[in-house]
């Protein structure tokens, strides 16, 4: 039987009564969940909880599952929600230009803007932090290396880290596809 969660009830994080109830109720009378980052912006999820119990969750797309949520289920248990850390693509200059004429710098400049428009135009979430741009890995990892390789900027490294759940990536670009 899977146990169906359309009920958000707040987060530990900013609810401490939400912690109490936790207490409370005891680990082995609330269910937990570890979702990927990706998994937390979909509509419908389904996971199994850690004590094997299946679980599906309903709620918007427009809203990110975030660590420490709580749901309740249709029969009445408390859903604890956990995110993994995830893998990303760190984009980062290793190098300075060496030929600093105003062509070889036009023609950077040229390429860095076509790369920020194609990766707004995949919809790959990225953040910029400390002059390096991460990217997350919402496709194949070979498919984005190979996208961003072909702009063969100077000095441009591709390198991976781990992200914390608590580092979302938030895009704000939306847009309409007109497929006519």
């Amino acid at each position: 039987m899977i146990e169906l969660a359309e009920t958000y009830l707040g987060n530990i994080t900013e609810n401490a009564s939400l912690s109490e109830l936790l207490e409370k109720a005891g680990k082995e009378h609330y269910l937990e969940i570890y979702l990927s980052q990706a998994d937390s912006r979909k509509g419908r999820i389904h996971s199994r909880a850690t004590s094997g119990v299946d679980v599906g969750i309903v709620k918007n797309r427009d809203w990110l599952l975030r660590e420490g949520d709580i749901f309740e289920t249709q029969n009445g248990k408390l859903l604890l929600i956990h995110l993994q850390e995830q893998k990303v693509m760190v984009l980062s200059f290793t190098e300075l230009i060496k030929d600093s004429s105003l062509k070889t710098l036009r023609d950077r400049d040229i390429n860095l803007v076509h790369l920020g428009h194609v990766l707004g135009n995949h919809h790959w979430p990225i953040i910029i932090e400390n002059a390096k741009i991460y990217v997350e890995l919402v496709i194949d990892t070979e498919v984005i290396e190979a996208t961003i390789r072909n702009f063969s900027i100077p000095g441009l490294q591709i390198d991976y880290e781990w992200r914390s759940p608590k580092e979302h990536f938030v895009s704000e670009h939306t847009h309409q596809h007109n497929n006519s």
